[in-house]
Parts: C-alpha cells; structure tokens; sequence
C-alpha cells in the first residue's frame, strides 16, 4: 500500500487483497465495519494541501465506501464537510465522522433516507444552516442490488434504486443550487455500467445512465450561475455495496480481475478526481465524466 498519494509505485501491485474472505457476504445496505477485506478510503494515507481551504460540502453516502474517501480527502484539503447516511449505516458514519474532526475542520453527519423528497430538501436546509453554504455538492449515495433473471428484479426494486440513485439527485440538486455561489462546483457519482452494463444490473446500469445524462444537461443549466458541474465513473471498486448484494457471491472473489490493472480499486484511489472537479484548478471542466476505471475505459 502507498505511504501516501504521492509515492510512485506499480500500480498493478499497489493494493493486494487476497481471496480468502472475498465470499462473505452481508445485510443490505453494507457495512464498512464488517468489510472483509477492509477497504483504504486514505485514513492513513491521504495527505492535503489547502486545496479545498474554507470550502463547504455536502456529500451523499459519505459513511463508507467511496463517500468516506471523498470526505476524507476534502476534510484534509481544509473543507468543511456534511455527510448523510442511513440510520442503519450509524457505526460507518461514527467511525468518518471522528476521521473527518481529527483533520482538524467542522464535520456533521447527518442520517436519513434519501429515497424520501422531503427528507432531501431537510438535509440541504440542515447543511446550509451547519456549514452557512454549500460549495461542493457530491451526490454519490447508490443503491446496487444484483438480479440475474428479469422476472425475478421486482418493480419495488427497480423503484427504489431510481429513487435513491436519481429522484434523489434531483430533489438535492435542486434544493442545494439556491445556496450555491458562483465557483461551486457539483459532481455525480455515476459508473462504467452506465456504458458497459452487465447482466443482472439492469436497474442499477440504467440509472447510471441517467445521471451521465442528468450530469451533462444539467451542466449547461446551471452554468449561468458560475456553477460547474462533472460525474465520476468508477470502474470496480472493493466497497461493502459489493459484498452486500452488489454482486453474485460467486463473482466475488475474482471482482475486478477482468481489467487491465487486474485488480479492483480501492476508495482511496477515487478521492483525488474528486478533489480535482472540486478545487479550481478543474475551472475550465464542466458537463465531463472522468473514468476511474482500471484501464476499462470510457467510451
């Protein structure tokens, strides 16, 4: 593993995870606290700059995963973070939360199920009374749960995964741009499945497709407001979404094999595009997606 971000290394090599737990599984939604193997969201190796200095974010599905690195990197940049999650993630979020204060900045985590409109508007109203505005907004949180047989992917799920991965996007989106100056930036969490979907995935690939969409409109919207607006495509990487239901246990324990670093990536690996979109030295990028996807590309 890298001492920091900074430190050359092959990166075929650069995290080795074994095989001997890749088949445990657990509840939906997952649990970075039962994780095995853990995953590097940059605890330890994350090293800031003031890059983020003085800003105000507000990240969804920050407890874990991918949002906890994002957290991470922008609270070591010098941001002032809120994050949601749900109720049950508690023991994930307890565990960012001190990570997030001993950076030394003001961090807030807020619990609540996204799903849910009104809900939405209140975590935005909740951030802007914490943090006095929002700078950076990273809708990231994801519902993924794998179904191999189309007869078998309810209409309940199928609702469920557009209402947390894009209905929700919007409701937040939307409540947070009024609080958004000028050089604000907003970035989407969307996928490589929105253009390599896989079988089983048809209810998860197919709002990443949406949110690409949403992502690149939206862009063009709001741009007369000095506010930017990217997505982030991660290819496969080793998060509890994974091990709770993301994938069939029997694909697990060859995740990620199948791109050309020939290994899945780490959330740690994702957080510097993240800081990138946020800082302004992306101030000429808007409507983009940058892949993160282990040499599986965008097309």
């Amino acid at each position: 593993m890298p001492t920091n971000q900074f430190t050359m290394q092959d990166p075929r090599s650069q995290y080795q995870m074994g095989r001997t737990e890749k088949d445990s599984d657990q509840p939906d939604p997952g649990l970075d606290e039962i994780l095995k193997p853990k995953a590097d969201h940059g605890e330890d190796t994350y090293v800031g700059s003031d890059r983020l200095k003085g800003r105000k974010a507000l990240i969804t599905g920050g407890d874990s995963g991918i949002g906890r690195a994002v957290a991470i990197a922008f609270a070591r940049e010098g941001a002032d973070v809120v994050f949601n999650y749900l109720a049950s993630e508690e023991a994930d979020a307890k565990v960012t939360l001190d990570i997030l204060k001993d950076s030394g900045i003001k961090a807030w985590g807020i619990a609540g199920d996204i799903s849910d409109e009104s809900f939405c508007n209140d975590l935005v109203a909740q951030s802007v009374e914490n943090l006095g505005s929002i700078d950076i907004l990273v809708n990231n949180a994801g519902k993924q749960q794998f179904v191999a047989e189309l007869d078998d992917l309810s209409t309940e799920q199928f609702c469920q995964t557009y209402a947390t991965n894009v209905f929700a996007m919007f409701w937040i989106t939307k409540a947070a741009v009024k609080h958004m100056p000028p050089g604000a930036s907003i970035i989407n969490t969307t996928s490589i499945q929105c253009y390599q979907p896989s079988a089983g995935l048809l209810d998860y690939a197919s709002t990443k497709g949406a949110i690409t969409s949403f992502t690149k409109s939206l862009a063009k919207m709001v741009i007369d407001k000095g506010i930017r607006v990217n997505g982030v495509a991660p290819g496969p990487i080793w998060t509890p979404l994974q091990q709770s239901g993301g994938q069939p246990a029997k694909k697990l324990p060859e995740f990620g094999d199948n791109v050309p670093l020939g290994r899945p990536g780490q959330p740690a690996e994702l957080a510097p595009t993240y800081v990138y979109l946020a800082s302004q030295e992306s101030s000429y990028i808007t409507a983009e997606i940058m892949g993160v996807t282990g040499g599986q590309h965008l097309p």
